[in-house]
């Protein structure tokens, strides 16, 4: 998720917790599940799906990226590890030769080192995506052999210092090792793991003639998860992609919403008028609500901020969206002083941390189902807090 989070390219540098370097020292060991009957029972997410996890719930937003390159098995690890609740394992891109891999976008210039490798110099073009001009290199434009030559790094260097200790250290994961993963976890853990990919581009990607949601219904039916209670959550920015993905699977299904005047690219291309703020009147969302479980809104949604950066009243939307039927996971808190709003930064320094304890506590009062979190261990000190009050 996403390239709508308008906060992603604040500036300054982020001071890395000690937590996430102790957590990933921490023993790996844990009791398996015992027995054929409730592994399969824990493939299918233990016949309670979406009623079996917590709430708030705890999404490792592409891993514990605040902590790690993103949407590599080392950053959806370390989100475990912190105690995250789901993982939002990936991104999902094609590559030419149609497998599916994890990246924040398709083009893959900030996310990994192929700029560093001389035969793909060649690579390096200009396309348009989603209506805006992006120059770089494309996974459609490499087969999964050719990205597997590539390692990942940090995309935002500025911010997460830290994490360019591990460029390099991880490859590209594809979605289906992404799924034999979940399973390995979910056996050493003795609890199910549950993640929560996204179709990226759907629209631009269909055009290409490399459609996502097929390609996600065919390995999630090879792996037995396609069903009602199975623990894996399906997303998109675009709604007719949600709605292609609810005619092929039977998994719970997620709308995101961006900022309120924008319109989903599908609408864009088919002409269709609407916007955000459309979406999330009490219509729009019975409307979604006939083909999804819920939404993912950006937090701005739920409480605006002001022209200084400062959370004013929440909106109605956590309310009108229970009253559909629809459950709300809001992205995304992070703990870095630049990506939170003012009234929880810690002085003036981009460098500091502030203060996302009282930040998730106050988003956690207006009844939010779950959020993404960039910092799954802050996450679960908040909900615990905020559960015992």
């Amino acid at each position: 998720m996403a390239t709508r989070e308008s906060n992603e390219q604040a500036g300054g540098t982020g001071r890395r917790a000690l937590l996430g370097a102790a957590v990933l020292g921490a023993s790996g060991s844990v009791l398996a599940l015992g027995g054929t009957a409730r592994a399969a029972d824990a493939r299918h997410g233990g016949g309670r799906g979406l009623k079996s996890l917590p709430v708030p719930t705890i999404v490792g937003h592409r891993g514990a990226s605040g902590y790690r390159p993103e949407h590599t098995l080392g950053a959806y690890q370390l989100a475990l590890d912190m105690g995250a609740d789901i993982v939002e394992a990936g991104d999902l891109v094609p590559t030419r030769d149609g497998h599916l891999v994890c990246r924040h976008e398709p083009e893959i210039g900030g996310t990994t080192d192929v700029a560093d490798h001389p035969e793909f110099a060649g690579r390096r073009t200009t396309k348009t995506l989603d209506g805006a001009s992006v120059t770089g290199w494309f996974t459609e434009d490499f087969t999964l052999a050719e990205l597997k030559r590539l390692r990942a790094v940090e995309r935002i260097p500025a911010n997460r210092p830290h994490n360019t200790l591990y460029d390099g250290r991880w490859e590209i994961p594809t979605f289906e090792e992404v799924l034999r993963w979940q399973d390995e976890q979910t056996r050493r853990r003795g609890k199910q793991v549950w993640i929560y990919p996204e179709t990226k581009h759907p629209t631009y990607f269909r055009d290409l003639g490399l459609g996502l949601e097929e390609r996600v219904a065919k390995l999630l039916r090879r792996h037995g998860k396609d069903r009602r209670n199975s623990p894996v959550i399906l997303q998109s920015f675009e709604p007719t992609s949600i709605q292609r993905l609810r005619r092929l699977v039977d998994n719970p299904l997620v709308v995101l919403l961006s900022g309120a005047n924008s319109r989903p690219w599908d609408f864009v291309e088919s002409g269709d008028p609407r916007t955000v703020a459309d979406l999330i009147t009490p219509e729009g969302l019975k409307e979604i609500a006939s083909y999804a479980q819920g939404i993912g809104p950006t937090l701005d949604l739920v409480i605006p901020r002001d022209a200084a950066g400062r959370l004013t009243e929440p909106t109605t939307l956590v309310r009108d969206a229970h009253r559909a039927g629809l459950i709300l996971h809001p992205y995304t808190l992070r703990n870095e002083n630049p990506f939170l709003p003012a009234d929880f930064r810690e002085g003036t320094d981009p460098d500091a941390y502030g203060d996302v304890f009282g930040a998730y506590r106050t988003y956690f009062a207006t009844g939010i189902d779950g959020v993404f979190t960039d910092n799954p261990d802050t996450g679960l000190l908040a909900r615990e807090d905020f559960v015992n009050d």
